[in-house]
């Protein structure tokens, strides 16, 4: 027992003396690999440092290069940069002296000259003195003096001047008022005989036929509910009469009627008839007569071969399918006067596609003349302007009805072929009684003023022109009576458009040839 422990304690103290050795071993071996990665990483820097070394003097020496690169291009530069200068020195020098010797050359012929007027001076006093002499010598031979031959002479020669000269103007007028008037005639003539449109009036009232007078209830509704909302909706007055199965819109806006008709008609053949399907169904038929609207646009251009319009000229085009004038259907005029414009530029040499393009637009002002102020043409004139470059489409059709102080070619044009297709039989719907009374109520309203001698309306009432005394109304009174005229016309008397008044002062002096 007493020999197992020693054997233990001896093997114990065996294994700490072998563990104590062991770490020295351990730390003695981590030391030398610890100095031997010491001098690794000193050889390693100072071969590094070595590089380094190597790399600043090639950076230093390149840098020295081309600083010397530089400085020889500087220099080069400043070299020829200093030749350059001394040349245009050089050139300006020469320049300036050519200068001195030019000033040097033009102060002589100065002289020159002045030496010459003072020449022509001398001969030009010889010359008066020679010419004061014969003129005396010639006033003592005639008996009168120079001025009064001079006067006498002229005032012979003018009178027969004036002669020959009104001669000459009436014999040109009269001919060239005949040549034109026969070639207008022609014109016109082959433009009306050419155009074969029909004449389709229409109504300012639309009549929607009901299957039952039991369906004249359903539309009024429950306390007049339904009708209230249909006229709601679309603007216009639903008129529910004895007359059997049918009912009438009425309307200012063509427009409007026909979205009022289409709804109705569907409402009719649906049967649901309430406020909110009113509503519905009035939505929907606004968008079908847009779409028709700008459907009619595009086939009236079509059909006229009038090309790149714009949409927003093809949309109001459109809408003169709801519009007429007199009972006339404006969009049918406007495709007649583009074909008749176009004959008419076509025979004066003119450009017939400005001609059509002028005369299918020349109403387009009447698509919006219910919504903004002034005249159908004015307002035309600047709708187009927005939409289209050509200044000529634009001229004719401001001028159409000759509002403007200038009228173009184009207005010419426009304005015949609108008064063509305007004054055709069956055209226009108005009573020849009722025109009469306007014609002759323009002219009695321009007579009862003082001093009027004659008057007259044109143009089917768009135009009066007023014939005064001379002795009686000066030009300042001409302007004061056409004015007072237009109150008088606008106070009593009713008339669609504009009248234009036209005051003529002349004073005429005749004579005869015996």
């Amino acid at each position: 027992m007493g020999m197992d422990v020693i054997v233990v304690i001896a093997i114990f103290f065996a294994f700490v003396i072998g563990a104590v050795f062991g770490g020295m071993a351990a730390f003695l071996f981590r030391r030398i690999m610890f100095n031997r990665q010491i001098r690794i990483a000193e050889r390693k820097a100072a071969k590094m440092m070595a590089e380094a070394r190597d790399e600043a003097k090639v950076v230093l020496n390149e840098a020295r290069e081309e600083a010397k690169r530089i400085k020889v291009a500087a220099e080069t530069e400043y070299r020829e940069r200093r030749a350059e200068l001394q040349r245009q020195e050089n050139r300006l020098s020469q320049k300036s002296e050519s200068l001195d010797r030019k000033l040097e050359s033009v102060e002589q012929r100065e002289r020159s000259l002045a030496s010459k007027e003072k020449e022509i001076d001398s001969i030009r006093a010889q010359l008066g003195e020679l010419r004061d002499r014969q003129l005396k010598q010639l006033e003592l031979i005639s008996g009168m003096s120079s001025a009064e031959a001079r006067q006498q002479l002229l005032d012979a020669m003018e009178v027969e001047m004036q002669q020959e000269t009104s001669r000459r103007l009436r014999e040109w007028e009269a001919k060239l008022k005949e040549e034109a008037d026969q070639r207008a005639q022609e014109i016109l003539a082959q433009a009306i005989q050419r155009s074969a449109s029909e004449v389709v009036a229409e109504s300012t009232v639309a009549v929607v036929p009901l299957p039952s007078d039991e369906m004249k209830g359903r539309l009024i509704g429950r306390e007049g509910r339904n009708i209230r909302a249909l006229e709601q909706a679309t603007g216009v007055d639903l008129i529910i009469d004895d007359t059997p199965e049918a009912v009438t819109l009425s309307s200012f806006d063509p427009v409007r009627r026909e979205i009022a008709r289409r709804a109705l008609n569907k409402l009719i053949l649906d049967g649901r008839i309430h406020p909110a399907r009113i509503e519905e169904v009035v939505a929907k038929a606004k968008e079908e007569v847009e779409a028709d609207i700008y459907s009619a646009g595009e086939q009236a251009a079509y059909q006229v071969g009038v090309h790149g319009l714009r949409p927003e000229l093809i949309k109001l085009l459109g809408r003169l399918k709801y519009r007429t004038s007199y009972g006339q259907n404006t969009l049918a005029h406007s495709i007649e006067t583009a074909y008749l414009a176009g004959m008419i530029a076509s025979e004066l040499g003119a450009n017939v596609a400005i001609a059509k393009r002028a005369g299918l637009l020349h109403d387009i002002g009447k698509a919006v003349d219910r919504e903004v102020e002034g005249t159908h043409a004015a307002i035309g004139a600047d709708l187009v302007k927005q939409w289209d470059r050509s200044p000529e489409v634009v001229q004719g059709i401001a001028e159409h009805h000759m509002e403007t102080e200038n009228v173009s070619l184009w207005g010419f044009i426009i304005s015949a072929a609108d008064a063509i297709s305007s004054a055709r039989p069956g055209a226009r719907r108005e009573s020849l009684e009722s025109y009469i009374k306007r014609m002759k109520a323009l002219e009695d309203i321009a007579d009862g003023f003082k001093g009027v001698e004659k008057s007259y309306a044109i143009q089917a009432g768009r135009e009066i022109r007023i014939l005064v005394k001379p002795e009686e109304i000066d030009d300042l009174g001409a302007m004061r009576l056409a004015r007072d005229i237009v109150k008088k016309i606008e106070e009593g008397l009713e008339y669609p458009g504009q009248i234009k008044v036209t005051v003529l002062r002349e004073t005429r002096a005749v004579d005869y040839a015996k």
